[in-house]
């Protein structure tokens, strides 16, 4: 491995161009503004002071802007994950609490290296198996819980329950203690943030309804008015710390920082490759991804950040603002230093309701609805796929969401390979073309052959599937005695398949029937051979092109091919 393949930031380093500058300046600080509240918001969404999104806004991009592939990317704390952190961690110490606070840096720690081992070992396609209409449900569906928990903050009450539905019950149940200044000051914020964003997205948002709240509650006087703030957020950069590591908090934590890892990876990934289409003088490697990623997450755990993975709308803005390398990322992390050193008193009299409005406007936007359309009118099965995973995170949790997810697409996955698309062939009138019989009205059948396409590789999960199929299609044909199998599609083929069609030739030829082989790959016909297939059917039986073989049935053996179609070295 080169020194570049492992430090991608070499390279931009090396060829960085003075017209770059403008750019990433620019990007830069955009980004560190946006990031200073909503890095606080999202803290506060982990179920943690405030200033630890600030901590989780320093290091972590300066790691990841060396490591990382995507020189667009904006790392930092998102609202999925502090959700995650919230849920997980919550479930085993207090929020807020010294203890929590030490189990959120310590699932840094664990996420990092459970994404930096992914990386080196080239893990990266595991995220594949989690299809998209399953990371599109579940992402809307924790946008809404998301949104949902900051109803108590943008209602300045005391609210029960995790799932939607038990914060609508608990909304209604304390409705007539909604502190009304609190929640004037939240719906201001978003109108406010809704705004400046269609004005124009370039603008810091979310800076400007932090000034707007402190405003109000300072000049006001809106805290004695039952209006909850930020209150102190300590100064300075004592920062570095070692985690405290115990065997039964790794235990305890281990599911959820798997659940991260993944989470965390997949958001960071697909905003990276959206963003890299536009960009074509680099390239993205899920891999060095992870590596990035896992090493941010792993030394930021050391300066008390809790873990962080890249964003949507700040990727977005970094982009439209002209970043060109990491040094945009950079610089936004040295402006949020230079705020830790010297501007934290100024958010004394911030209020909860315009982090809970920041947060709000960020993961609404999260909700696909238009997917959901799409998926119904271009595909029902991944709409339903769609609609159980968003469904059921809603009912059940943002956890046990992602486990059916998972349990979802892998099931989704195992069905279409055990029930692949076959096809009854039939020719095209006054051609030696076949296609579908049923994508076709005006084919050529034969009342004596059937000739059939598999669309998959054989192997013993469809091995049943294919073979009572072809019963089917032989029990409605009683006059075929010549079967043909079409085997261009198929690229692999195991032991359980070979025993199948060693049955099917011995019992087609027990009833008067043959059974021939046509377009045979080259790995396929290795296998057929090592396992005496090939002697068993015949060496005439295989075939170059279907014609040849429906000619070979017709007339014997008019035209020779079997050297095209059997010679083989066992070449992979």
């Amino acid at each position: 491995m080169t020194m570049k393949s492992f430090i991608p930031a070499l390279s931009w380093i090396k060829d960085y161009k003075r017209e770059w500058f403008s750019g990433d300046l620019s990007a830069g600080l955009t980004v560190g503004v946006m990031l200073i509240p909503q890095g606080m918001a999202y803290s506060m969404l982990a179920g943690l002071p405030p200033i630890y999104g600030l901590y989780a806004s320093t290091i972590p991009l300066i790691i990841y802007a060396f490591l990382g592939t995507s020189r667009q990317l904006a790392v930092g704390p998102v609202a999925m994950v502090a959700l995650l952190i919230s849920s997980g961690v919550g479930a085993l110490a207090t929020l807020g609490s010294p203890e929590f606070i030490a189990l959120a840096i310590v699932l840094a720690l664990m996420v990092g290296i459970i994404q930096f081992s992914m990386g080196a070992l080239k893990l990266g396609f595991l995220v594949n198996f989690l299809s998209h209409p399953v990371i599109a449900g579940f992402t809307s569906a924790a946008a809404l819980i998301i949104g949902f928990s900051q109803l108590k903050h943008l209602l300045g009450i005391k609210l029960s329950g995790g799932k939607v539905h038990e914060i609508i019950v608990s909304v209604v149940e304390n409705i007539n203690d909604v502190n009304i200044p609190t929640l004037l000051i939240g719906t201001g914020a978003i109108v406010l943030l809704l705004a400046v964003k269609r004005v124009n997205k370039r603008l810091p948002g979310p800076l400007i309804a932090v000034v707007f709240g402190i405003g109000l509650v300072y000049v006001l006087g809106l805290v004695e008015q039952g209006v909850n703030i930020v209150k102190g957020v300590p100064a300075g950069l004592d920062m570095f710390a070692i985690p405290s590591l115990r065997w039964e908090d790794v235990k305890s934590l281990l599911p959820i920082a798997f659940t991260i890892s993944f989470i965390g990876f997949m958001e960071s990934i697909a905003v990276a490759k959206a963003i890299q289409a536009k960009h074509k003088d680099y390239k993205v490697s899920a891999n060095q991804e992870l590596i990035g990623l896992g090493m941010a997450n792993i030394v930021g755990s050391f300066f008390k950040a809790f873990p962080v993975t890249g964003g949507f709308s700040r990727t977005a803005v970094n982009d439209q603002a002209g970043a060109k390398t990491g040094l945009a990322s950079i610089i936004s992390a040295t402006l949020i230093i230079i705020t830790l050193l010297f501007f934290t008193s100024y958010f004394y009299y911030l209020p909860n309701a315009i982090l809970a409005a920041i947060i709000m406007v960020a993961v609404f936007g999260l909700i696909d609805i238009k997917e959901a359309k799409h998926l119904w009118a271009t595909d029902r099965r991944d709409f339903w796929l769609f609609m159980t995973t968003a469904l059921g995170t809603l009912a059940l949790g943002i956890e046990e969401g992602i486990l059916l997810g998972v349990v979802l697409s892998l099931a989704m996955l195992i069905y279409r390979v055990s029930y692949p698309h076959v096809a009854i062939m039939g020719r095209v009138p006054g051609t030696d073309q076949y296609r579908n019989v049923d994508r076709f009205e005006v084919l050529q059948t034969y009342e004596d052959k059937l000739i059939v396409r598999f669309d998959a590789q054989l192997f013993f999960a469809n091995t049943d599937y294919f073979r009572d199929y072809l019963e089917g299609a032989m029990a409605g044909r009683p006059k075929v005695k010549q079967l043909v199998l079409d085997m261009r599609a198929v690229n692999g083929i195991d032991s359980s398949a070979i025993h199948m069609l060693k049955d099917l030739v011995e019992e087609l030829r027990g009833a008067g029937k043959d059974l021939h082989m046509v377009n045979v790959k080259g790995p396929v016909r290795d296998t057929l051979k090592k396992n005496h297939f090939t002697e068993l059917m015949g060496e005439d039986h295989f075939h170059l092109k279907l014609q040849n073989a429906i000619d070979y049935i017709d007339h014997g053996s008019i035209q020779s091919d079997v050297a095209y179609t059997l010679q083989s070295d066992f070449v992979k």
